[in-house]
């Protein structure tokens, strides 16, 4: 295969921003798309370069120029419209994180795809932030082994989307699930282990409280900290703020071990940093051995292209690459159906830990 024809589930923002990097693949194209909102089908239609609007995801896949599909749907969507592909017409599939928000349907998923002949990879792109790449590569050499490890995200409030569906628990999963499931899958890979045990508080503080959605109150909330134990011995932190947008950095990711200590900074998106301000931060890189003493400083700037082409930091474009390798038989998934359960379950036991105040095995 020359060149991966895509298929889009789903036009809203994220949408948008698969779209731009998909155009910059030199063997990817987006060929249709598919939206129940007509407008934002056909909006995206003429971003991907004049793609074909389908009138229904049966539609969409009876397509005929088409390899791969890319599933950037509400959350509470995903399990029937992955259904639908694998009983429909069986093909690569790259699916918006969180895979499912009720768990109930971890079976059914994986019932589902135990012998589907295609490739699926979770869209987890923050494993390929350039800066969460270089710390991930190199923190085992400068820590000597982690031993803790914490993640900070301090960012803008939940932006408005269609229906208002991530408003509101019961379509998004929660916030430990919709948001963090990418922080709680980045800890097992940095780590390469899995957690034993979830401790976590959490709450809404700020944001929403105002807004009302047929008479009701939005439920999702903004900020908490979760702390997980690990089999083989690290401890890992989760600190989430999410009306914290006037930080410096968005993520902040540290690891320690005996040998020293590596930080990750990235800034968030660039079209949020107020110009007044100059440049946006550039992300960076930071080792500190204990001895000699450090720290030593490396910026990591990404390719201005990928930044205007989402608001990931570069990510989105890299998953993008290894994804269409795969689907062209070059390569192998590095983000499985497994891997997405497995931070489900993370961001599940972290939402059942604030709500009941009490520690959840895993």
């Amino acid at each position: 295969m020359d060149t991966v024809n895509y298929g889009l589930i789903g036009c809203g923002m994220m949408a948008r921003e698969h779209i731009q990097n998909i155009n910059l693949l030199p063997k990817g194209r987006v060929t249709v798309v598919y939206d129940p909102v007509t407008e934002l089908a056909e909006s995206a239609a003429t971003l991907a370069q004049d793609a074909h609007v389908a009138e229904s995801l049966d539609a969409l896949l009876a397509f005929e120029k088409l390899d791969a599909v890319v599933i950037v749907s509400p959350n509470y969507l995903h399990v029937q419209q992955l259904c639908q592909i694998a009983e429909t017409r069986p093909m690569p599939i790259l699916c918006e994180k969180p895979l499912y928000t009720d768990p109930s349907d971890a079976a059914v998923l994986e019932k589902l795809f135990a012998d589907y002949a295609h490739p699926v990879w979770v869209a987890m792109e923050y494993r390929y932030m350039p800066p969460v790449a270089a710390l991930v590569a190199q923190a085992e050499q400068a820590t000597g082994g982690i031993k803790m490890l914490t993640i900070r995200e301090h960012r803008f409030p939940f932006l408005p989307k269609v229906g208002d569906w991530n408003r509101f628990n019961a379509k998004t999963g929660g916030t430990l699930v919709e948001k963090c499931c990418h922080f709680f899958d980045l800890m097992r890979l940095i780590l390469d282990d899995e957690p034993i045990r979830v401790m976590a508080s959490a709450g809404q503080t700020l944001n929403h409280l105002d807004e009302r959605y047929d008479g009701e109150v939005p439920d999702i909330w903004d900020n908490g900290y979760v702390i997980l134990d690990f089999a083989k011995g690290a401890r890992a932190m989760l600190e989430l703020c999410m009306f914290a947008e006037g930080a410096r950095y968005q993520e902040e990711i540290s690891a320690v071990g005996p040998n020293g200590k590596i930080e990750a900074f990235v800034p968030g998106p660039g079209r949020f940093w107020p110009k007044l301000l100059g440049d946006a931060p550039v992300p960076q890189l930071i080792i500190s051995p204990r001895a000699p003493k450090g720290p030593f400083v490396s910026e990591i700037p990404v390719d201005p292209t990928l930044l205007e082409a989402g608001d990931h930091n570069g990510s989105t474009f890299y998953q993008h690459q290894r994804f269409n390798a795969v689907v062209r038989g070059e390569g192998e998934v590095e983000v499985t159906l497994a891997d997405g359960a497995k931070a489900i379950a993370i961001g599940l036991a972290a939402q059942e830990s604030a709500r009941t105040g009490q520690a959840v095995l895993l």
